[in-house]
């Protein structure tokens, strides 16, 4: 008998899994603006939390990164503890600085127990787009998704790529997921903000040699020393900038209106060399797929790069959770 309640039970959830991702709608930017919609409701939490501190903007594009490339789109990276196993995908070496929780904690506790984590995480990534690009990214996702019961440090670190990665790494890294290196380019321009710890960049002023940096730039981080840099050139104050010999050419880098804006600058410091990670060097050596060209391309057209990053932000929202066990989580912090 209680083999077959068991079995009936889970007929009945595998039901009610096909019903919820049949009946979800798509959450598109036109929800943005009508009120009691999931999406507006989205929009006005991470609106809200950006005008208080600015970095909030940058960490939410990050943890769709981060959640969606280790095993797709689950809600994963938002486990503190899961029911059994080792340490979760928080604590891997490649999440060094992820942010962006106690956000996506009070979205959930405004939706509550019907929309998933990992809906939340996509959510919330295009409304900080939209906000930091100055609303000049935006891109449809549809919700539906369930919250994965699986999270393991050691399976981030394998997938997700580390900012020492060489070229051909990159490439192999991107290939898996199937995008290209348009789209491993496109999706480079968001160090265009966000910071990085000096141990992702550790080894390009340490050893000069190995992966080339501006000098001028090398000398004014050695000078400035400090252990967490913006990851663009144009953030920094303008002594620094110059020392750096950055030539801002094209650049808004206005306290008021240019720091901390997702635009096409990162591609402006890149071609300087005047970027922190190896990884983001590297997209300058290729000459298999012409990178290089295409951040020259980028460069020139920001319209462009807007409408690349945001095909390659929605394709990575859509990437599908892998496993065999889902649920909607009631506390995105821990299985139910």
């Amino acid at each position: 008998m209680a083999m077959k309640l068991s079995t009936r039970a889970i007929v009945v959830s595998l039901c009610l899994v096909l019903v919820f991702f049949a009946g979800q709608p798509a959450a598109a930017h036109g929800d943005r603006g009508k009120k009691g919609t999931v999406g507006d409701k989205v929009y006005q939490i991470v609106a809200k939390e950006i005008r208080d501190n600015s970095g909030v903007g940058p960490a939410l594009i990050r943890l769709l990164f981060h959640d969606c490339w280790v095993n797709g789109c689950d809600g994963s990276v938002l486990l503190d503890r899961k029911p059994y196993g080792s340490k979760t995908e928080k604590q891997a070496e490649n999440n060094i600085g992820l942010d962006g929780f106690d956000v996506i904690d009070k979205i959930k506790a405004k939706l509550g127990d019907n929309v998933s984590c990992a809906d939340i995480v996509v959510l919330a990534a295009r409304e900080a787009t939209f906000i930091v690009s100055r609303e000049k990214i935006d891109y449809p996702v549809k919700t539906g998704r369930m919250d994965g019961v699986v999270s393991s440090a050691e399976v981030a670190d394998h997938f997700l790529p580390p900012s020492t990665f060489d070229f051909e790494q990159l490439k192999a890294n991107f290939d898996v997921k199937k995008f290209n290196t348009k789209e491993l380019v496109a999706l480079s321009g968001a160090h265009a903000i966000g910071v990085a710890h000096k141990s992702s960049f550790a080894d390009r002023i340490d050893d000069a040699t190995a992966t080339p940096i501006s000098l001028d730039y090398m000398n004014a981080l050695k000078k400035d020393d400090k252990p967490i840099q913006p990851n663009n050139i144009r953030d920094k104050e303008l002594a620094f900038r110059n020392a750096s010999g950055y030539d801002p050419s094209g650049v808004d880098t206005t306290d008021d209106t240019g720091k901390g804006v997702l635009d096409n600058s990162y591609y402006h410091a890149n071609l300087q060399n005047t970027v922190l990670f190896r990884s983001d060097w590297e997209l300058r050596n290729d000459t298999s797929s012409d990178a290089g060209g295409i951040m020259e391309t980028f460069k020139e057209d920001a319209k462009e790069w807007y409408r690349q990053f945001g095909d390659a932000m929605a394709k990575l929202s859509k990437l599908p959770a892998e496993g065999t066990r889902f649920e909607i989580r009631k506390n995105c912090r821990k299985t139910n």
